[in-house]
């Protein structure tokens, strides 16, 4: 398997824990259940952690990924990505450049980027990026505010660049086959995992959704 196979099949079911949406469990807590329930990609988000606790709950995320061979993604923080051991870092709009970041990380670690257009998408893979997040596709909860470019815009963003692309913004089992029929190879969830009271359970169904192609 290549490294484009791998980053592909890792991107299926991605869940971002959240102190917030997952309140009152902590994001270990909340990635323990998400992998159980089917979880193939890990991303560690918090704006509001220092650069330590940033370190030391990345160490911690990693005790639960790599035993299952399941990456976990550093959001924005490259340095912590790195100083961490993680398998790679996200990089927004405002973060650190793409094509900047690529200059540091060893062989194998990945740098994903967001695309909210084709031209950001377009940006993105000139750069070398090893994948794309992109949308919104639906209203989102977490971000709200959030410019929802739709299944069409997905489409077309897909249809520019052939790097592996997950959907972002509002996603649930009940809609990843919208996404997932425009083109992407996976889904990113906040709230339709880790807000649920069963956060097991929930990345079940939508693993099922995505992986099986159906839900109950």
């Amino acid at each position: 398997m290549n490294t484009t196979e791998r980053i592909q099949r890792a991107l299926k079911v991605y869940v971002i824990p959240d102190s917030t949406a997952g309140a009152p469990r902590s994001l270990e807590e909340q990635a323990r259940l998400a992998i159980l329930g089917g979880a193939t990609m890990i991303q560690l988000r918090d704006k509001k952690m220092t650069g330590r606790e940033l370190y030391e709950t990345a160490k911690r995320l990693l005790s639960l990924c790599r035993p299952r061979d399941i990456p976990l993604i550093v959001n924005d923080r490259l340095d912590v990505a790195l100083a961490s051991g993680a398998d790679g870092v996200h990089l927004g709009a405002e973060d650190l450049p793409v094509h900047a970041a690529k200059r540091f990380v060893p062989e194998g670690f990945i740098v994903g980027a967001t695309a909210h257009s084709v031209e950001e998408g377009i940006r993105a893979e000139a750069e070398g990026a090893d994948y794309v997040g992109v949308g919104a596709a639906f209203p989102s909860g977490t971000k709200k505010g959030a410019a929802v470019l739709g299944v069409a815009g997905i489409r077309e963003v897909c249809s520019a660049i052939s790097l592996p692309t997950v959907a972002i913004g509002g996603i649930t089992a009940q809609n990843a086959r919208e996404v997932l029929d425009a083109g992407v190879d996976g889904v990113s969830v906040v709230a339709s995992v880790v807000g649920q009271e069963d956060i097991q359970a929930a990345a079940s169904l939508l693993a099922k959704a995505v992986i099986r192609g159906s839900y109950e």
